[in-house]
């Protein structure tokens, strides 16, 4: 006896908080969700809609090097500073970033023509903006996004509780994995929050986890504590310029012998896609980026006057131990690029999904509100009407 009233008090008490958690957390999480699902096929859109994203393919080599690439622009655009050069492959333009500017360029990486100028400030910018801070410049926006974040993982775990079948019965195993479409909207209503909620479970508590993650730094620690702790970073020691040449190489040309090195000798993924960074005139450690797949990618930085590789540079991401794997990963498991096309499907209907939950669980409460309220006034009626 005693155990059945402790269960129906933690149930009663999950179901307070899956309701007043819900509440509070809904209209954040209905903006998440349905940013997310836009930001998930940003790159897809963009390939579809703008004739500048995508060129001709030639042979990789036929690519023009940054130096050239940098030359083309200035001639065209003399009064522009490049800061990197991000090649996305032989039948993708050159993004190029510019300092101290919101546009960016696009050029064709075979003649160096400028393509377009486009504006940082894009509608996909404007999701992204809301998606990570709610358009709240400033701490409070990100505080707000990533507490709501780790309410709704609370409100999910709290559903599951409430999904659970007392007893697994043919009827109640049909009501919850199934939409009865024949019923009244009331109770499509509560189908739709209760069994689509479950199915969209494992994403909508791993795209919250990743998304916590990324909002809170004892999160990140935490989980890479407990999948075995990150690697410790090596010590770079003070790169000094070499004796034999005591003057700093051109940007221009570190730029270029880096870009030949990374796609000949380091990448191993999608190779001909490489972020090359101009260094400013003093910088002594240059920065590049390879491996871009699947939503993961490889830091690398080199000394500026021997290109060498330094050991606080990334390894592939097949070396990487648990935590390391999940610390690179992380940002492709919450957005879906992990597995290309299909999980990004997976995770556009599950944002999708996770979107109405605040909306469908409102009409369910809202229906019980009222109808609660209907029992007391025929309740008041009653008493009302019967005679002293």
């Amino acid at each position: 006896m005693a155990s059945s009233k402790k269960s129906n008090l933690f149930s009663s008490i999950n179901a307070w908080l899956h309701l007043w958690l819900g509440l509070i957390s809904g209209i954040i999480v209905f903006i998440l969700s349905i940013t997310g699902c836009v930001l998930v096929f940003e790159h897809d859109i963009k390939d579809l809609v703008f004739n500048y994203i995508s060129v001709e393919a030639h042979a990789a080599d036929s690519q023009l090097p940054p130096s050239l690439i940098h030359q083309k622009i200035k001639e065209s655009h003399p009064n522009v500073e490049v800061s990197s050069l991000w090649y996305y492959g032989i039948d993708k333009s050159i993004k190029v970033s510019l300092d101290h500017s919101d546009t960016l360029l696009y050029v064709n990486p075979y003649t160096g023509q400028v393509l377009a100028e486009v504006d940082h400030e894009d509608i996909f910018h404007f999701m992204d903006e809301g998606h990570r801070h709610l358009w709240i410049e400033g701490k409070l926006g990100r505080q707000i996004v990533g507490w709501g974040t780790f309410v709704f993982f609370l409100v999910t775990l709290s559903g599951v509780i409430l999904w659970w079948p007392k007893r697994w019965t043919k009827r109640a195993v049909k009501q919850s994995f199934t939409i009865n479409w024949k019923a009244k909207l009331k109770r499509i209503n509560y189908d739709l929050h209760n069994v689509l909620g479950f199915y969209s479970l494992l994403l909508a508590l791993l795209m919250a986890l990743t998304g916590l993650i990324m909002a809170f730094p004892w999160m990140r620690k935490s989980v890479m504590w407990l999948s075995g702790g990150m690697p410790p970073r090596p010590k770079v020691e003070k790169v000094e310029p070499a004796l034999t040449d005591p003057v700093l190489q051109d940007a221009l040309m570190v730029a270029d012998k880096i870009w030949y090195k990374v796609r000949k000798e380091i990448a191993s993924l999608n190779k001909e896609a490489v972020i090359i960074h101009i260094p400013e005139e003093n910088e002594k450690r240059i920065y590049a980026c390879t491996d871009m797949h699947s939503g993961r990618w490889r830091d690398l930085r080199f000394d500026r006057n021997t290109i060498e590789l330094l050991p606080n540079s990334q390894k592939p991401v097949r070396e990487a131990g648990a935590a390391e794997w999940i610390s690179r990963s992380n940002y492709a498991l919450h957005t879906g690029f992990i597995g290309g096309m299909t999980t990004k499907i997976m995770y556009f209907l599950a944002s999708l999904i996770c979107a109405s939950l605040p909306m469908t669980g409102f009409y369910v409460w809202w229906g019980k509100k009222r109808k609660s309220k209907k029992k007391r006034n025929t309740h008041s009626a009653k008493v009302t009407m019967e005679p002293i």
